[in-house]
């Protein structure tokens, strides 16, 4: 049994109903078998934990665990070429259809060995531990075939053999089309999506589905057989909405009750309440607009008057966001989406563990959940957001156990 209490620490909780992150000042965490017991301030600690084992934090500022929502860090290759031609005029869009993008990185994913796409991954994914990070979702989305894809999510499932952290999972096979169905996108979701989601589902491989709804991806038509074979099969939904231009994706994942909605910079205004009427979390993924040198805003404003649960999170992937730090994502969230550094920390602990359905276990810090937090090299919240990069963390607290740096 291991019992122990944490302290001379402030605590920033990120409890729901709570303003100015929660923070207690002066704070206890007391934890038991990796859950916490009981967290208030330190001169109110209850008699029954004042003779369990102590930790001394030395006044640092712990939070939740950070979670990294929305990645598609398992990949074969770079596409730092494709930054060139984007640095001289050339559009996402245009290098897609020109062989570049996404099929660009299908083809060195297929090529890579196993070995070769988890030890690239790793390293992505110390960059993410090194950030307070221990909750990632990845995505398929780079194999295109049914094996390739499965391979990718068998990969990504053996991370957690690596390194301490949780992995979540989604199948995105339908993110592009590959070569071999050109033209050809109603065939693909019928031999290629449906069916190998009911593969990865039968191998215990997919935690969510999700879809690329857009004109250089899939139709809402496409993606919502997708959807219909996830909900035949009770597996939960999210999707890539409205980052090119407004197809009422949103509304299609609104529709099937999904988790989240992610990237949105062209959701309309009057579809926000919508979001916020099925509790579906906005995820914002600034790196992918800072890379593509976007301009269109998400409705901030709106999400933000309709209370819809923003994330952040870094969309880690080598051609849209090639970028592997989290507490950069939340830098990006405040200086280009202008959120407040509440919301960016909020985004990237407790609505990142709600758009993974993992809010019961994950995102902050109360009695009954996981005592998995991050202790830092800071004295108040707002610094994670305000400091671009660099090396924050003290040291994780994993199942109850303090590993610092």
């Amino acid at each position: 049994m291991s019992e122990r209490v944490f302290h001379a620490c402030s605590a920033a909780t990120m409890l729901v109903d709570e303003q100015d992150y929660g923070l207690i000042d002066d704070a206890a965490i007391a934890a038991k078998d990796g859950r916490i017991e009981w967290v208030g301030a330190a001169g109110n600690l209850p008699e029954l934990y004042q003779g369990w084992s102590k930790t001394d934090l030395g006044g640092a500022l712990v939070t939740p665990a950070l979670i990294d929502c929305h990645t598609h860090l398992v990949f074969g290759g770079d596409r730092s070429h494709e930054f060139s031609l984007r640095l001289v005029g050339a559009s996402y869009e245009e290098i897609a259809r020109a062989g570049g993008g996404i099929n660009s990185t299908v083809e060195a994913t297929r090529a890579a060995s196993d070995e070769e796409l988890l030890a690239s991954a790793l390293t992505r994914v110390d960059d993410l531990i090194s950030d307070g990070v221990a909750v990632i979702e990845v995505k398929s989305g780079y194999g295109l075939t049914i094996e390739h894809e499965l391979r990718m999510l068998r990969v990504a499932r053996a991370i957690e053999q690596h390194r301490p952290v949780r992995i979540c999972t989604s199948w995105l096979a339908a993110h592009a089309l590959p070569p071999e169905y050109a033209d050809a996108p109603d065939a693909y979701i019928d031999e290629v999506a449906i069916p190998g989601l009911e593969k990865a589902q039968g191998e215990g491989l997919v935690d969510a589905v999700d879809g690329f709804c857009e004109g250089i991806g899939f139709t809402p038509e496409q993606i919502r057989r997708v959807f219909e074979k996830a909900r035949e099969l009770g597996i939960p939904v999210k999707l890539h909405a409205e980052q090119l231009s407004d197809l009422k994706g949103a509304m299609l994942a609104s529709e099937f009750d999904a988790l989240s909605a992610d990237h949105l910079e062209y959701l309309a205004e009057e579809d926000v309440p919508t979001l916020a009427e099925k509790g579906v979390v906005a995820v914002m993924l600034p790196g992918a607009f800072y890379a593509l040198r976007e301009s269109k805003l998400p409705p901030i404003d709106a999400l933000r008057a309709n209370t819809v649960p923003m994330a952040v999170a870094t969309d880690s992937n080598p051609g849209s966001s090639p970028m592997s730090s989290l507490r950069l994502a939340m830098n990006m969230a405040c200086t280009l989406f202008r959120l407040t550094p509440e919301e960016a920390l909020a985004g990237t602990t407790r609505n990142a563990a709600a758009a993974l359905g993992i809010g019961s276990e994950y995102g902050s810090i109360e009695a009954g959940k996981r005592c998995d937090l991050a202790v830092w090299n800071a004295t108040h919240p707002n610094y994670l957001s305000y400091w671009i990069a660099g090396d924050l963390l003290r040291g994780p607290i994993s199942a109850g156990k303090f590993n610092e740096h």
